[in-house]
Formats: structure tokens, sequence, C-alpha cells
């Protein structure tokens, strides 16, 4: 069964492809910053995008033999989906603000059986605990330039995973793709984990 990835993210690819997943990739295209999703609560916003996602891609393929894998994430804190900061000095005011408190990273899945025209979605949600560091470590990482491409201005992996000191949750949920979720997806859509699985 032919898998797309309907996401740029190099994350979730490394993730399917570390569980010898097979796929391809496809963009979306979805304006992710559209106001019929931004007037959404962070947890439905992610589960909406990832349904646009999987949908803009599965359209496209139309009676194909394949599964559309579509997902989002967003980092809620105090209750305020953060999106990517747009500057540096965003990125620096947010993670003042995150110092020692924990904030929900949501991630949004679905996957869509494209020959059967069925479709599943999953949710995700993670506390994540930010750890306590000065204003000098806070420039440091802003002036990498990685927190601007990510939702939140953080993450689990690359440079800023030493500025995350407590997870709750499912481990690779926060990382953008929950594998466990993936899985269970996969199953209700009569598709078994391992039936998927290169061998």
């Amino acid at each position: 069964m032919k898998i797309i990835l309907a996401s740029a993210s190099t994350t979730r690819t490394k993730l399917l492809t570390e569980a010898k997943i097979p796929h391809d990739v496809e963009v979306s295209g979805v304006d992710e910053e559209s106001e019929t999703f931004a007037q959404l609560i962070p947890a439905k916003m992610v589960l909406a995008l990832s349904a646009a996602k999987a949908a803009a891609v599965a359209q496209t393929h139309v009676g194909e033999e394949l599964l559309v894998i579509g997902a989002d994430s967003t980092l809620e804190f105090q209750g305020v989906s953060m999106a990517k900061p747009q500057t540096a000095e965003i990125a620096i005011s947010w993670w003042r603000n995150y110092v020692g408190k924990s904030g929900l990273l949501h991630t949004g899945q679905t996957v869509i059986d494209v020959a059967r025209n069925r479709t599943v979605s999953a949710l995700s949600t993670t506390e994540i605990t930010f750890a306590q560091v000065d204003d000098e470590e806070i420039r440091s990482y802003i002036a990498t330039q990685e927190p601007l491409q990510l939702a939140g201005g953080a993450s689990l992996d690359g440079i800023g995973a030493p500025y995350i000191s407590h997870v709750s949750g499912d481990p690779t949920g926060v990382l953008g793709l929950s594998m466990n979720d993936l899985r269970i997806l996969f199953e209700e859509l009569g598709h078994p984990w391992r039936s998927l699985r290169a061998s």
C-alpha cells in the first residue's frame, strides 16, 4: 500500500523512515494561517488542519490505492495557540514567559484511505515543561534561528532539546507525529502496521 505524507516536516518524515514505513511526501498547500483555522481552539485547530492537509493531497489521487497522512501541531500556552514566532524579538519574549512553566503540545493526525473514501483522525496532547534558563541562554538559542521555524518556537529535538525539562505524554506526538495514534488509525482502516512496514 502506497503512503503519502502531506507534510514538509523533516521530523515527521524521519519518524516514518525510522519506523520502516515507506512513504512519499507531497506538501498540501493548505493556508495554515487562514481565519477558518485560527478561530478554533488549539486542539480542534490541529485536527481541522490535519484533515484539510490530507484531503488536499487525496483529491489529487482520486480512486488510487493509497493512504494519505495529514498532521499538524501547535503549542498551547496559557490557553493560546502559539504559531511560529515571526521575529527573533517575539521568540525571545515568548521564551522569557515559558521559563519554568508548562504548555500543551497538540498534534492532530488524519489518515485517508483514498480508494475506499474513508477518513479517520486522532489527537495527541502532551504536556511539556520548559527548563529554567537565563536570558543569555534564551538569546543564544534564538540566535540559531531554529525557534523561528517551529510552532511555539520550541521543540524536543534539535538545538532546543536541552531547554525542555519534562515531558508527560506521547513521546513522538510531541515531535509532530504520534506513531502510536498512527498505528491505531491504520488499523481502523484495515491496514495493520506490520503490513505497511518494510521488511
